[in-house]
């Protein structure tokens, strides 16, 4: 049930002299900063007026709004839903709840976009916004053109709170038929997924254990990112000590899925992004998969071994999801651990959904994941490494390292990044596009040779002014 809502006016935002999102927050794919300092509930008010002023040139004008569990987002939440009434929108409210939830509830609803209060994976001190408009997730010089977009003439608009939690789980929980009974620890990380996963798990065949369940935004048990090996150690303790079959963990707002074995050993994305593309092929031979520039050779070559074909995209969840879309993929992800399906609620990011798959295609495969794992070619690559760098720093770093490496098996693409190929192996120098840091990985095929690439980009790095240890 639906009920309109007419907010108190203490705290609220003046109109006037309308505030701005800092332009340090306005990053490639959403907004995130530091709360307090780029990001205020006055910017989030300003930001729902220009959203509503986009969206009304657009002639859109439902839209939902959901926030993740950190400590700022009730109060940033509650200005930018005042922003956009006041710029004529019919807000549904979704309330706490991963992002993943916010897209199934434009779906079911019908709606014309959407606006998540999350910063993701980053620290608790910051926050920010994700942004869909119409069907496109705005983001590059869109978002920044729609964060300075005047706001409209006042016009009255409404709220109300909208609950679609239920159904999310069922269609959640359908599309694990045939789920074997499977032993599983579910790591939330303290984040948005909890709630949604307590409901979940106990639909689902096998055995579940729960980590983290708790909704904290101070990320009380370890930081939400499920790309680093640290964050991951929980929960392959908990895998190894319950004999569980694997384990699975999620980020902040529930768009990254990470995956350990039985034997807590951590199957990396573009490992995982295999492991699904094998099962889906069998249905769907010849189908496109999509991996961006971070992932393995060994993806590639496996999909391709698989009956697939293989694409390359820049990194950046967003641009793998436009990939996807323009060669009429079946499936995409990258490294950081965003992994794309069609749901049946749209093209997504959804982790919990992710899982869900994850958990089909160990069940039908003989073995499990521990046969999974054998079946890889042996290879020696890092994670996905990310460097601190002064955000307008970035991209020249980039380009300084391409520039020395230019002859000596450097490729520099804007999209891309720097990737340099030699005997030894690969690696891969980029932007960040979400956080004031440089991602880089490499990959070889003996140890030794995988040092020596981690040694040549450190001393290119430094020699650009930016100290590294990996």
């Amino acid at each position: 049930m639906s009920l309109v809502e007419h907010a108190p006016e203490s705290g609220r935002p003046s109109p006037a002299g309308q505030r701005k999102i800092h332009p340090r927050a306005v990053r490639a794919y959403d907004i995130r900063g530091r709360v307090g300092e780029e990001i205020d509930a006055d910017g989030a008010y300003g930001l729902g007026r220009s959203y509503a002023a986009a969206a009304k040139a657009a002639g859109l004008s439902r839209i939902a709004v959901g926030r993740d569990g950190r400590i700022s987002s009730p109060s940033l939440e509650q200005a930018l839903v005042w922003g956009l009434c006041d710029g004529g929108m019919k807000v549904e409210r979704v309330g706490l709840c991963p992002t993943p939830m916010v897209s199934f509830a434009v779906r079911r609803l019908g709606l014309d976009g959407a606006v998540m209060v999350t910063a993701s994976h980053n620290p608790p001190a910051e926050n920010g916004f994700k942004i869909l408009l119409g069907d496109d997730r705005v983001h590059g010089p869109g978002l920044k053109a729609l964060v300075e977009t005047p706001a409209g003439t006042e016009r009255p608009g409404y709220a109300r709170r909208t609950d679609v939690g239920e159904a999310y789980v069922e269609s959640l929980a359908a599309a694990a038929e045939g789920m074997a009974d499977l032993s599983v620890v579910w790591d939330c990380g303290n984040g948005a997924t909890g709630e949604i996963v307590q409901r979940l798990a106990a639909r689902l065949p096998g055995r579940h254990r729960l980590l983290n369940e708790t909704i904290d935004g101070r990320f009380p048990a370890h930081h939400p990112d499920p790309a680093v090996a640290a964050n991951l150690d929980q929960l392959a303790q908990a895998v190894t000590a319950h004999g569980c079959d694997l384990g699975v963990a999620f980020d902040g707002d529930g768009d990254r899925l990470g995956v350990v074995g039985p034997d807590g050993r951590v199957l990396w994305a573009d490992q995982l992004l295999l492991l699904l593309a094998r099962d889906l092929l069998t249905e769907r031979p010849g189908a496109a998969i999509v991996g961006d520039v971070k992932c393995s050779r060994i993806l590639f070559e496996g999909v391709a071994q698989a009956g697939g074909r293989p694409v390359l995209a820049p990194s950046g969840y967003v641009l793998v999801r436009e990939a996807m879309l323009r060669e009429d993929a079946a499936l995409a992800g990258e490294l950081s651990g965003h992994i794309f399906y069609d749901a049946g609620w749209g093209v997504v990011d959804d982790a919990l959904y992710a899982a869900i798959r994850t958990f089909l295609a160990v069940s039908r495969l003989p073995g499990g994941l521990p046969a999974f794992r054998e079946s890889l070619p042996p290879t020696f690559a890092t994670p996905e490494l990310r460097i601190p760098c002064e955000e307008a720093r970035k991209p020249q770093v980039v380009r300084e390292v391409a520039e020395r490496m230019a002859g000596q098996g450097g490729v520099f693409d804007e999209e891309l990044g720097l990737r340099v190929s030699g005997p030894d192996g690969w690696w891969l120098l980029r932007p960040s596009g979400t956080e004031p840091k440089l991602t880089c990985r490499c990959e070889a095929a003996h140890p030794d040779a995988l040092e020596r690439l981690k040694a040549q980009l450190a001393a290119e790095l430094k020699a650009s002014g930016v100290e590294a240890e990996f």
